[in-house]
């Protein structure tokens, strides 16, 4: 393990962008696929992974959809849930914030209650063995329509105990924040968390209208929010969180290499930035791996881990006493490495 790797490694973080059905390993895909008797499209673990070459965000979604159709039972996310976690886990992850996306599950006939009892009944597990706490935030794929989006959040409300906030995924191109407005509206008057998916393909306007139609606490990505002075003054002014994913991007092509990636400039306007894995089956990596992937790539030090890490925590749903509880013990592990 390289000088970088053990850094990253021992600092304490939390991963606030990470879709569960996105760490569907081949191997975990291929062994829930014989257990329920379904057909993947795929020959082998080797085919599967063969095909994560992807051009777009478009492309990837096509094979995440086709994998997430062995989810059937609650067991399924149970196992799904729990191996992110274990893997988690040895990341130094002490906290995570997990989305999952129901219609997609719903409409193949799957009960909301089997996805989030085998989500949770997992991130109980987490939190009593692994000492790793947690939040479940539902998101709405922004392809259907706002009705669609509406019958899931009344489905959602008998789970407010379990389901912290709600967030908007898939295909970003044509589908805009302010698509989602009531939606959103109803799920802030019932006590549920807002964040979206903003900037990743979709230009600075959709960040715009995730802070001012949706009032989102949360961007999820929001590269392309620093084509617009106006829009990172007005992440600036709200300390709004920006949940960066870099080998998501570069893997569907949002950037060309890491070198370009724009982390480094948003760090240095002061915007309030978290690294996260995203989908981290189909993109090459989990949290660490993309923290030293985008130290390496753009120079950063060991002061920009630290506070890249100390973000995680602070831009986290949790409490501000265990924020603070987790940011002193980050500064304790890091203050003797630096």
């Amino acid at each position: 393990m390289s000088d970088l790797a053990t850094f990253v490694r021992k600092l304490p973080k939390a991963e606030l962008h990470l879709h569960i059905e996105g760490a569907l390993e081949p191997e975990l895909a291929f062994a829930i696929a014989e257990r329920n008797d379904i057909a993947l499209p795929y020959s082998s673990v080797d085919e599967l992974r063969a095909a994560y070459r992807f051009a777009n965000l478009q492309e990837f979604l096509d094979v995440y959809y086709a994998c997430a159709g062995v989810l059937v039972e609650s067991q399924d996310f149970y196992d799904l849930t729990w191996s992110y976690l274990e893997r988690a886990r040895t990341d130094n992850v002490r906290h995570a914030e997990i989305f999952f996306d129901p219609q997609t599950h719903t409409a193949r006939g799957v009960e909301f209650a089997t996805v989030v009892d085998g989500i949770s009944w997992a991130l109980d597990d987490a939190r009593d063995k692994l000492g790793l706490t947690s939040r479940l935030i539902l998101c709405f794929l922004r392809h259907l329509d706002e009705a669609c989006a509406l019958e899931t959040l009344a489905a959602a409300m008998s789970y407010r105990d379990r389901i912290a906030g709600v967030g908007l995924d898939s295909g970003e191109r044509g589908n805009p924040p302010r698509k989602f407005a009531e939606v959103f509206r109803r799920a802030r008057d019932a006590g549920f968390v807002p964040v979206a998916h903003a900037g990743e393909e979709g230009p600075a306007e959709y960040v715009r209208e995730a802070l001012e139609v949706l009032e989102v606490v949360r961007i999820d990505h929001g590269n392309n929010a620093l084509d617009d002075p106006g829009v990172v003054a007005e992440l600036l002014r709200r300390r709004t969180p920006l949940t960066v994913c870099p080998l998501s991007n570069l893997k569907l092509c949002v950037v060309d290499d890491l070198a370009s990636h724009p982390l480094k400039r948003m760090l240095d306007l002061g915007l309030f930035v978290t690294v996260n894995s995203d989908d981290p089956a189909y993109f090459g990596g989990y949290v660490n791996d993309n923290y030293v992937a985008i130290a390496s790539a753009l120079g950063l030090g060991k002061a920009d881990l630290v506070r890249l890490a100390r973000n995680s925590f602070a831009a986290s749903l949790l409490p501000e006493t265990d924020k603070a509880r987790l940011i002193r013990e980050l500064d304790a592990v890091s203050s003797p490495l630096r």
